[in-house]
């Protein structure tokens, strides 16, 4: 009885579960932070900031010495021979006894008999085992060590431009960033305005349902036409072809915004704002900005900036190619045989301490790789220029948009209180008789799309207000995305 209890329970939370998850309500908030949690392209640029990072790391090590481990192994099949066979066959194996009588020494042997001499053959084997060196196995081992003293300035722009690639992929990040929070936006208050227009065409799809309706109870009493009733049926079905259209839109753009936010993609997605009757909207902001200032603010302009830092240290690389490199060179060699006393087949070794310069004579290669990195410096001042323009225009640009939406908002809510007072009059001369259906028909329709234009004024506005902060490098989300560098 208790398992049961306890299995009930358990079934009746994971079914609570379940449901909140199933209607979870997003804010705009919300699905920013999903978007930038989950968006792939922040994650890449995330990984790319930590590759400058360690990549700048790795130039620093730039400063220190390189240590390096040698070791080999040879096997020869002939062994090395210091005196050739044709000198070892010049040692005599027997002694010729000469003439001694000239001398005026007996003769106790007869001259020219020759005698064996054994110790001969002895010495010859003894010099050639002293002299032949053994290549069947010959072992070779050293540790180096080199310390750059001068590398013409290459090491320290190297390190500098590491620097600024390390920032470079920050601004990007940043730039990025901004672009998934307006695409989120964009989706987010699209879900909105179809959410709005699909409250609005069911409720002119049932008005004109309830139109028909009447018009089939008056068609009967003869005060209305048969051509009366047609125009409402068409009336009825261009609606209810509108809404199914809309219903459509509005599924693909909760999908699109759930996979934006990197959640499972779904059209039964509820936003906060959806059935709200009147949109908020935030007081314009008027204070008056800095161009010149916001230009030097802005991602993209920063990250060219940084750029052109990098192409002016490339050609402090490529001038670096004229000039000498010094460095400080250190070892311990080892080899097996040996022949610092004797020859031995011990392994033995000996330091070693020098200092290596290279002078460079290349003068046409290096020339042209120093002219070609000036030209991209060039070209990256030009790149930045032509920004600065376009963003210039961007914030004109947004800034009359911005004014525009106002003045199409202030303008949508005049029509708004006209199509009501217009409406109000139409179903009152309705129900005395003295208004057609068609007048009627025309009233509600001027009704749907005075409130359809006020709904997409007000969406305008919102993003037109989002545009504008983008365009001005206003912060539009306080989240940090960058990584804690050095960190897995």
């Amino acid at each position: 009885m208790i398992k049961k209890k306890i299995s009930g329970l358990l079934l009746f939370l994971a079914f609570s579960c379940g449901l909140s998850a199933q209607d979870q309500i997003l804010s705009l908030p919300d699905c920013r932070e999903k978007a930038i949690a989950n968006n792939k392209t922040l994650r890449i640029a995330t990984e790319q900031e930590r590759v400058a990072y360690y990549e700048k790391k790795e130039a620093y090590l730039m400063y220190f010495p390189k240590v390096s481990l040698t070791a080999g192994y040879s096997h020869f099949s002939q062994d090395l021979h210091l005196i050739s066979s044709s000198a070892l066959s010049g040692i005599p194996t027997s002694i010729t006894v000469p003439d001694l009588t000239q001398f005026g020494l007996p003769q106790l042997i007869p001259a020219g008999t020759e005698i064996p001499f054994s110790a001969g053959q002895t010495i010859k084997d003894e010099l050639s085992k002293a002299t032949t060196i053994d290549l069947s196995n010959i072992w070779v081992g050293g540790v180096s060590l080199v310390q750059p003293l001068f590398a013409g300035g290459k090491i320290v722009a190297a390190n500098q431009i590491r620097a600024y690639a390390l920032e470079l992929a920050k601004s990007q990040a940043d730039t990025k960033l901004v672009d998934v929070i307006v695409e989120v936006d964009q989706a987010y208050w699209q879900v909105v305005s179809l959410s709005s227009k699909k409250a609005l065409a069911e409720s002119y799809v049932a008005l004109l349902s309830k139109i028909a309706n009447d018009l089939d109870v008056m068609v009967k009493e003869g005060v209305a036409t048969k051509a009366d009733k047609l125009s409402v049926d068409v009336k009825l079905n261009e609606a209810e072809m509108a809404l199914t259209k809309v219903n459509n839109g509005l599924s693909l753009s909760k999908m699109l915004l759930c996979q934006l936010c990197g959640i499972q993609i779904s059209d039964q997605l509820k936003v906060a704002d959806e059935n709200i009757k009147d949109i908020l909207l935030d007081e314009a902001q008027t204070d008056m900005v800095n161009i010149d200032e916001v230009i030097e603010n802005r991602p993209e302009v920063h990250s060219l900036i940084l750029a052109e830092k990098i192409y002016k240290k490339k050609e402090r690389v490529a001038f670096a190619e004229y000039l000498p490199t010094v460095g400080l060179t250190a070892g311990y060699a080892w080899t097996n045989p040996s022949a610092f006393d004797g020859l031995e087949y011990k392994f033995k070794g000996m330091w070693n301490v020098g200092v290596l310069a290279t002078v460079p004579l290349n003068f046409f290669t290096s020339s042209a790789k120093y002219n070609a990195a000036k030209t991209e410096t060039v070209i990256k001042q030009l790149e930045l220029d032509e920004a600065k323009e376009k963003i210039r225009l961007q914030i004109n640009q947004s800034t009359y948009k911005l004014a525009e939406a106002h003045k199409k908002l202030q303008s949508s809510q005049k029509n708004i209180e006209k199509a009501n007072e217009n409406l109000r009059y139409a179903n009152v001369g309705f129900e005395e008789g003295v208004v057609s259906p068609s007048d009627v028909l025309a009233a509600h329709t001027a009704w749907i799309q005075a409130h359809s234009d006020l709904i997409d004024a007000q969406i305008e506005l919102k993003l037109c207000r989002v545009y504008l902060d983008k365009a001005i490098g206003r912060n539009l989300a306080n989240v940090n995305i960058h990584p804690s560098l050095g960190k897995k």
